[in-house]
């Protein structure tokens, strides 16, 4: 929505490519290393893309940030399994591009379970809420600590950007001013 209504280029996380996803949810302990491989080298690639950017796209929106595996390794993984994932997330990490602003979609477990069942992804039916729930504490805790790129924390429990464009033209307008650290996105109509 963000590239229809700005411009620039979408470039959105490959998921349906990873071969070990679908075995990852029936068996979580057996497959959350090749997971995790899978996707970080995935992001890696498209990482090398973006660093030869197309000189007129003045945007680019990703939807991921490189980061992010961390958060389900740290999740995933046993400890001798997360030592070697991270020797490696390092050495990628340090080649990956820099964002100017970072948007955090936050909910609580609840709202997330809930869109995933609406979403209706074959292999997303078998997560659990304890799962979810871990998960996001994992998330908040991430973002609570970011420090890389000026971020803007939105809390869309309530939000429906796709159905309501008078608030998906509110956050456009907050995304286009300036955002220093952490912030946390107020909607106009509650700021009075």
């Amino acid at each position: 929505m963000l590239v229809k209504k700005l411009g620039g280029r979408l470039v959105e996380e490959r998921v349906d490519d990873n071969p070990f996803l679908d075995r990852f949810y029936e068996d979580m302990g057996a497959f959350a290393f090749q997971t995790q491989l899978v996707f970080l080298l995935n992001r890696y690639r498209q990482q090398l893309s973006l660093a030869q950017k197309d000189l007129f796209d003045d945007l680019t929106v990703i939807d991921y940030i490189f980061a992010r595996d961390s958060i389900f390794a740290n999740v995933n993984l046993s400890d001798d399994e997360l030592v070697l994932y991270e020797r490696i997330a390092s050495e990628l990490h340090h080649k990956s591009i820099k964002s100017d602003l970072v948007i955090y979609l936050q909910a609580s477990s609840d709202v997330l379970f809930e869109r995933i069942r609406l979403r209706g992804k074959s292999f997303e039916r078998t997560i659990s809420r304890d799962y979810l729930n871990v998960l996001n504490e994992g998330f908040n805790h991430f973002f609570f600590n970011y420090s890389e790129a000026p971020l803007l924390v939105v809390n869309t429990d309530a939000m429906d950007f796709v159905g309501d464009e008078r608030q998906f033209q509110d956050l456009v307008k907050r995304i286009s001013e300036p955002v220093g650290g952490t912030e946390y996105y107020v909607p106009s109509w509650e700021q009075k």
